[in-house]
């Protein structure tokens, strides 16, 4: 393993430090990550541009899909960046819809639409399960508490794709292997923030050591609230969540279900550890049944 498998009762509620988990010492960088205020996303997809160019990601097949403006429709090994587009009927000049069933407001006129643009991103979980099942390493914590591919390294077994709760990280058709964003570790290493968070013209992505972003965040949804956008709501900040807290995270203004996020990502290897204990119980009353009945046949 590349890492070690981090037990969620260990830490329920608590902010963690998966670099100095991982066996950086206390003089490792503080834990960087984005904070994404899709508030002020405009969809420009400079975010995506950037990522490809620094990263020389491929491109993704620039495939018409019907949804609107959204041409890559999903994160992949090929999208490292997706800027969504969704489009939601309700009257203008409202800050969201009302709560409830149907609450798609039918007094909307047929010009009456709101775009929700996000620009999504792999989550650099706190407890990341592509980590606890990458068989070979490929897969390692940072001291800056991210996550990465080390694509030369990787065997293309494929274990990390369904350990995702996100769904984010994917294998590349053409090799096997599997990619996703490294939130542009070679960039970090020199000081420099990373390609998408450079290229957002609304500082929409926001980049930094990730308890300044927080705190960030909270004020930003403060001020939201009290704007009158009573469905603003931070996605992916909180440590007590299913997988500690995210190293990117996000201000949303709907259900994170309207952004294909699920409401209540758990780490795929959260009972590992409980596994492992009682396989090895089970192996060791296994060993114990076989030498008696061994020892009970000897004359």
């Amino acid at each position: 393993m590349s890492g070690p498998i981090l037990d969620l009762a260990q830490s329920p509620g608590s902010a963690v430090d998966p670099a100095g988990l991982s066996g950086y010492g206390p003089d490792h960088p503080p834990r960087m990550g984005f904070f994404t205020d899709t508030s002020v996303c405009i969809g420009c997809k400079a975010c995506e541009v950037a990522c490809k160019e620094w990263n020389h990601v491929p491109e993704d097949g620039l495939n018409f899909t019907g949804m609107s403006y959204d041409n890559t429709g999903g994160l992949g090994a090929d999208t490292w960046r997706h800027v969504a587009f969704i489009e939601q009927r309700q009257p203008l000049g409202r800050p969201g819809p009302e709560p409830g069933p149907g609450h798609q407001a039918t007094d909307a006129g047929p010009g009456d639409l709101r775009w929700l643009m996000a620009s999504d991103v792999c989550k650099h979980c706190t407890h990341a399960a592509c980590l606890d099942v990458c068989p070979t390493g490929s897969l390692f914590r940072t001291e800056f508490g991210t996550v990465v591919v080390q694509e030369d390294i990787c065997n293309g077994c494929g274990y990390c794709i369904p350990a995702c709760p996100y769904g984010v990280i994917d294998q590349r058709k053409e090799d096997g292997r599997a990619w996703k964003c490294t939130l542009c570790y070679d960039r970090l290493g020199v000081g420099m923030e990373p390609a998408c968070a450079k290229a957002c013209p609304t500082d929409s992505i926001q980049f930094g050591p990730l308890d300044e972003l927080r705190e960030r965040a909270a004020r930003r949804l403060d001020q939201m609230h009290r704007a009158g956008i009573s469905d603003a709501r931070l996605y992916g900040h909180d440590p007590g969540d299913g997988v500690g807290g995210d190293g990117a995270f996000f201000l949303l203004l709907d259900e994170p279900e309207v952004y294909g996020l699920p409401p209540d990502p758990v780490v795929t290897t959260v009972d590992l550890p409980a596994m492992w204990r009682h396989a090895g119980l089970a192996a060791a009353a296994l060993l114990a049944a076989t030498a008696a009945a061994f020892l009970g046949k000897r004359p």
